[in-house]
């Protein structure tokens, strides 16, 4: 029987690195468990609609940090460049409040640009949200989003599935659009993939999104 695989986990170790790197030391890893936790819930809630794809958490014996990935880095950093001074003093009160933060840990927030983000699936998922939520129609949003990802030079395949109560129906249903092709067995093949959800006065749609960016070979990754 063939199962499905989540794509990321599917390529971990080969293409993907994990999104959180550390070792815990005896008796700690629920500790240490509870702060990835307590971070990525409290960004993703802080930064919701600023177009954030990854959060990774790096951590040692003296610093937590943590990097964000997003494509609109100003809309965090502020134009004083105090957003993420703010951000990071918030991030620390929470934790010290579940008195998860050791005195002699320092917390680092570093924040990354997306240079391509309509190469990546979580900010697309974003933008289908986004327009969704903008009550515009679901097949128009769906269809130009597919052309401007493979718009990208890039991509070689996108796949775009909605579920829920799509158009304000009574029934749910699916809609599912694929431009290129989307190889998910094949371990080089670099493909993301995000789940995000659209929350409408109706219920929640569920929107999932796969980019194919082509083969990576062991010369590619030196």
């Amino acid at each position: 029987m063939t199962h499905t695989v989540h794509p990321y986990s599917h390529r971990l170790g080969i293409l993907r690195d994990w999104k959180s790197r550390w070792f815990s030391p005896k008796g700690k890893f629920s500790e240490f468990l509870a702060v990835d936790v307590l971070v990525r819930a409290f960004l993703e809630k802080r930064l919701k609609g600023q177009f954030v794809s990854d959060i990774e958490i790096e951590r040692n014996q003296k610093a937590i940090r943590i990097i964000v990935s997003t494509s609109r880095p100003g809309m965090i950093i502020g134009r004083q460049g105090d957003g993420s001074q703010k951000l990071l003093a918030e991030l620390k009160k929470v934790l010290e409040r579940k008195k998860l933060l050791p005195q002699k840990v320092e917390l680092k927030l570093d924040i990354r640009e997306i240079k391509s983000p309509e190469s990546n699936a979580a900010i697309v998922g974003e933008m289908v949200v986004e327009g969704l939520e903008k009550r515009l129609p679901f097949r128009r949003v769906v269809k130009s989003m597919l052309e401007k990802v493979m718009a990208n030079r890039d991509v070689q395949g996108v796949r775009i599935y909605l579920a829920g109560r799509l158009g304000g129906a009574t029934m749910s249903r699916t809609e599912d659009r694929k431009l290129g092709r989307i190889p998910l067995q094949t371990f080089r093949a670099d493909v993301d993939y995000a789940q995000v959800k659209a929350i409408m006065p109706y219920g929640t749609i569920g929107v999932k999104v796969w980019i194919y960016r082509g083969d990576i070979f062991d010369k590619d990754k030196k």
